[in-house]
């Protein structure tokens, strides 16, 4: 598509449903042959010359994002770089030169090394590392980081969608797409092929265990059965807390005041990266009091280690209990119920017993209402004794009194 650029047109150029749509100048004899506005799905406009090498290869040149560059210079630099094009030279290459030899390998060794395992737990560190290995460098890791198009990107999303599942191709997109942007920054290529890829419709889980149709009691039994008595522990540890898996496992006694009943997770251990103090009940007290007196006792004259969950080898915390829970589970009957599901199901019973979303969400160590809000729906329970206890106040009001009198004769 062609037409005389002005400033105003190029801000209120159309956003494409999807990739990008590029507007080519039409300005008579100030034309200048390829130069125009690429506009993305995701609303970034940039100015663009498109042209062709000697050899014949076709070549797309970014000068710039509009906002940083005017229409008038940006034309004139297009004129320019048609001169030396003309010439011979080609522009792209003395770009390519340096930063167009890093490959998609690069970039997600890259990203893994001087992001994730700077600003990530170690467990979210691994989660992308496993991600990568398995769903994007079979793919496109010898791909130079300025080739991968937006087709690229969108036909690996739906081939992770067919064969590892929506969830699972939402968040590999997102691990490139914050790759992606970092290789901006580093100046591997000018813009975000990720951009514009529909993710896959997503509904919140909403799996807890039901106090009252026995599975809470299903899995009391199974976890007092479990031959392994330490993940029993960090399973009745979760239940009684709400914590996510990771604090549990490298919870460490100093974390834990035992005499007030509070637990104080260190920043470095929590997703919202805060410090997190939260209040124990009387059974999750009395569960690490017996933990850390059975630790003494085990301990004798050598000290108690610092992990409340120590590993089997070496010095460090327990790092795995998925097969002993898939154990469990069975033994209980609850064989959709994944680990984190005893989070929401620690939530739950707070709800339905009518404590507020904002102390469930204080408790849970959520950053956003918007999280915790996933909870209201059950408080379908607590509202219903409330009306209750309103409609039989209103109902008595309406019931006559015990005893009827009648009376005779009619007044005149």
């Amino acid at each position: 598509m062609s037409k005389k650029l002005t400033d105003t047109i190029i801000a209120k150029l159309p956003k494409p449903q999807a990739g990008n749509r590029i507007t080519y100048d039409d300005d008579g004899d100030k034309r200048v042959p390829g130069f125009g506005v690429r506009v993305t799905s995701a609303g970034s406009r940039a100015f663009i010359l498109n042209y062709r090498t000697r050899t014949g290869r076709e070549r797309r040149y970014t000068i710039g994002a509009v906002g940083d560059w005017r229409l008038k210079a940006a034309r004139e630099e297009a004129r320019a770089l048609r001169r030396r094009i003309d010439q011979g030279e080609d522009p792209l290459a003395e770009l390519e030169t340096g930063r167009d030899a890093k490959t998609v390998a690069d970039l997600t060794r890259r990203f893994l090394e001087e992001h994730s395992e700077r600003k990530n737990r170690a467990r979210t560190t691994a989660g992308y590392r496993a991600m990568i290995d398995r769903w994007i460098l079979p793919k496109l890791k010898h791909l130079k980081v300025s080739e991968v198009t937006f087709a690229d990107v969108d036909g690996l999303h739906a081939r992770i969608t067919k064969d590892g599942g929506p969830y699972v191709a939402n968040r590999v997109l997102a691990v490139l797409s914050k790759a992606f942007s970092l290789s901006i920054r580093w100046q591997w290529r000018t813009d975000n092929p990720v951009k514009g890829v529909e993710r896959n419709a997503e509904e919140k889980r909403k799996r807890y265990l039901n106090p009252r149709n026995g599975e809470l009691e299903a899995l009391s039994k199974a976890l007092a059965e479990h031959e392994d008595k330490q993940v029993a522990d960090i399973i009745r540890l979760l239940l009684l807390t709400g914590a996510r898996r990771g604090e549990a496992l490298t919870a460490t006694w100093d974390q834990f005041d035992l005499t007030d009943g509070i637990w104080t997770k260190p920043a470095a251990t929590t997703k919202q990266k805060a410090e997190h103090r939260v209040p124990l009940s009387a059974p999750a007290r009395q569960l690490l009091v017996d933990l850390y007196a059975t630790a003494e006792a085990q301990a004798k004259k050598q000290e108690v280690s610092p992990w409340v969950f120590p590993g089997r080898l070496g010095g460090g915390s327990r790092e795995g209990i998925s097969r002993s829970w898939d154990k469990i589970r069975k033994a209980a009957g609850l064989g959709d119920v994944r680990i984190h599901d005893l989070r929401h199901s620690f939530a739950s019973i707070l709800v339905s017993g009518g404590v507020s979303l904002p102390t469930i969400g204080a408790l849970l160590g959520h950053t956003q209402p918007a999280t915790t809000h996933r909870y209201a729906h059950l408080y379908d329970d607590p509202q219903r004794r409330a009306t209750e206890m309103v409609g039989a106040i209103v109902d008595a009001g309406k019931k006559p009194s015990a005893e009827v009198v009648e009376i005779k004769g009619r007044r005149t």
